[in-house]
């Protein structure tokens, strides 16, 4: 449906500078147009004009690290109603869904059909291997619409969430390669974890804490270590999902360095929190990798602001309050917790506000890298003509605070409850459409499906 033109005035973050005063042209739901504060072109007869000047226009943010089915209470619906919220624009869903993991097509084509009329923005879908398939799927997902596969070194649950051997690692690298996809690992050594939480178990040492010290540093390195080897053997592009740990991003900076065709994310938990909150945040803390040292989460800042850590996703996994509230065993709770509503807006707080990070930096880990890694970035991450007109208005003079009651995942909880926030997204624009505003979403569902490329 062809819409009127609109103009949009204010301070456009766009991948190379900062269009202070600039203008957008956005017309039939893609950017036709930027321009300089000096070469804004007068608004023609019937041209909607929204004049933000004072806010920043930025890039919708793309999450490829979202988990809408690990609870099916959660579900697109109310996913992409917290994305909204939060100032994304397209997400990336995982394949370990609660009833059935996305490794062959009908699997996927029924998780497509689930997306029209329930999303409110765009989606994305990763695929997934069967164990002892050695990814003969691959091709078929690839070809199906799947931008990307994700599989685990770690084994969370044999169904759902299975353990991927090292020999159906390198066999489906190679596979992955010659479809143009990138895999990405969730890298725990389970041996090391499993020992560690059987001891801890047997002392009665059952503590929030307790949870961090059975999963220490080298339980995660060991396994970056062995993926990214075997990657190289492969010479196929490799993602390390939800890193840390610096020394994570040592080791794939040093692979990249080498040659290597690899990058890596981390999550707003690994640089907000760290493992002394675990005392107070108890069953609410417990995510996978575990919440770190204070000087590691200095450290994960630095190498954001650096550039060695090539994105931050949300790793949401809106487990409701049923599943997150034994405080006595800290391993009888799930792991994980809701963050795709907050991804945006902490970044823009602690990162930017804080003057820990400019705002091209955060645009690029927030939108233009995992939309370009996971072959999205011929519609979106970025402020340019041609791509979708997805992008996200943020006031950074509000100041609010972080609560549960103002969260639209079914989770009903947040980590940040109580956190003060410096700046606010006023408004989410996907493909032109309004999504959310003043607070509120502002329509029906309509986000589709987009293919990876």
């Amino acid at each position: 449906m062809r819409t009127a033109p609109r103009l949009v005035r204010g301070d456009l973050v766009t991948p190379t500078k900062m269009l202070s005063a600039g203008g957008m042209l956005v017309e039939d739901g893609r950017i036709t147009g930027l321009f300089e504060a000096a070469a804004v072109p007068e608004p023609a007869p019937g041209w909607e004009v929204h004049d933000v000047r004072g806010s920043y226009v930025l890039p919708g943010a793309v999450d490829a690290h979202v988990h809408c089915f690990s609870d099916r209470r959660e579900g697109f619906a109310a996913a992409t109603a917290a994305a909204a919220a939060g100032g994304v624009t397209t997400i990336i869903d995982m394949p370990f869904d609660q009833d059935a993991p996305v490794d062959e097509v009908e699997v996927l084509t029924r998780k497509i059909a689930l997306i029209a009329g329930a999303a409110h923005v765009d989606v994305a879908l990763h695929g997934t291997v069967r164990p002892g398939s050695a990814g003969d799927a691959i091709a078929a997902l690839a070809a199906a619409g799947v931008c990307g596969f994700k599989v685990s070194l770690f084994e969370t649950d044999p169904v759902r969430f299975p353990r991927i051997d090292n020999s159906d690692l390198l066999a489906l690298l190679g596979r992955s390669r010659a479809a143009g996809l990138v895999v990405g690992v969730h890298a725990e050594d389970g041996e090391i974890i499993r020992g560690l939480v059987a001891t801890a178990k047997a002392e009665g040492r059952t503590r929030p804490i307790d949870h961090c010290l059975t999963r220490p540093p080298v339980s995660e390195t060991a396994s970056v270590a062995l993926g990214l080897m075997i990657a190289r053997a492969a010479a196929a592009p490799f993602h390390i999902f939800h890193a840390s740990l610096p020394e994570t991003v040592a080791l794939v900076s040093a692979a990249r360095a080498a040659g290597d065709d690899v990058s890596l994310e981390t999550c707003p938990h690994y640089l907000l929190f760290s493992q002394e909150d675990m005392a107070q945040l108890g069953p609410l803390g417990k995510i996978n990798p575990p919440l770190r040292s204070p000087d590691r989460v200095t450290a994960m800042w630095e190498l954001l602001a650096a550039g060695e850590i090539d994105m931050v996703t949300s790793d949401h996994a809106p487990w409701p309050m049923d599943r997150k509230s034994d405080r006595q065993d800290i391993f009888a709770n799930a792991s994980g917790a809701p963050g795709l509503q907050t991804l945006v807006p902490l970044l823009l707080s602690e990162g930017f506000s804080a003057g820990r990070v400019g705002l091209l930096r955060l645009a690029a880990v927030l939108a233009e890298n995992p939309a370009r890694r996971f072959n999205l970035g011929h519609r979106k991450g970025r402020l340019e003509v041609g791509l979708d007109a997805d992008y996200v208005i943020f006031d950074p003079a509000a100041r609010w605070t972080l609560t549960a009651d103002n969260q639209l995942s079914n989770a009903g909880w947040t980590p940040y409850q109580g956190r003060r926030m410096a700046g606010q997204i006023s408004q989410t624009v996907v493909r032109g459409n309004t999504v959310y505003e003043a607070g509120s979403l502002t329509g029906p569902p309509l986000g589709e499906h987009v293919r990876g490329r």
